[in-house]
């Protein structure tokens, strides 16, 4: 047998084999693991804040919208010159502004623009200012300890200049399930 024979008879059964490890076992694998139980209830991950978990009603704080079609992640090819891109845009901020009772120039951008993913729990704490008083009216709760609550999941800044102040969403909307 030539030498060039053996060698794709090499690639052959190299390329069968990470077929079947990185094609079935490793899927089947992370399939297997994702079924375990207390990982995740309500098709909601548990014991992890670094994803965003949307939650209905007013009674809760809302993340960015989303311009993926969950459960998968991807963005939207519009950009902010297309048309259709201004016109959801602008209903997003009607829409926002109508749930808070405030007029939609004090809306904040990242209220209405989406997040490309789904997948990222944080918004500015403008957005989150805007929400305080809706969720504690619809909570019974004041607005002051509500307010207390965001500034506890509020990051800041690291090394005090690198990145966006933020708010998670998913932890502070846990927060308000344990009540603090």
């Amino acid at each position: 047998m030539s030498t060039l024979v053996k060698q794709a008879l090499a690639g052959l059964r190299l390329l069968l084999v990470l077929t079947v490890v990185t094609g079935v076992l490793y899927p089947a694998g992370v399939w297997a693991v994702s079924r375990l139980p207390g990982l995740h209830d309500n098709a909601e991950a548990v014991n992890t804040t670094l994803v965003g978990v949307a939650r209905e009603g007013d009674g809760w704080f809302h993340l960015r919208p989303s311009a993926a079609t969950l459960p998968a992640s991807g963005g939207s090819n519009k950009s902010q010159v297309n048309p259709d891109y201004d016109r959801v845009v602008a209903d997003r901020r009607t829409e926002v502004a109508r749930r808070e009772g405030v007029a939609e120039d004090r809306v904040p951008q990242d209220a209405v623009t989406a997040s490309a993913s789904g997948l990222d729990p944080h918004i500015s704490p403008a957005y989150a200012d805007l929400q305080v008083p809706r969720v504690a009216r619809e909570r019974g709760l004041s607005e002051r300890w509500v307010r207390k609550l965001v500034a506890e999941h509020t990051s800041r800044r690291g090394l005090g200049f690198v990145g966006e102040v933020t708010v998670n969403v998913t932890a502070l909307n846990r927060a308000l399930t344990d009540g603090g």
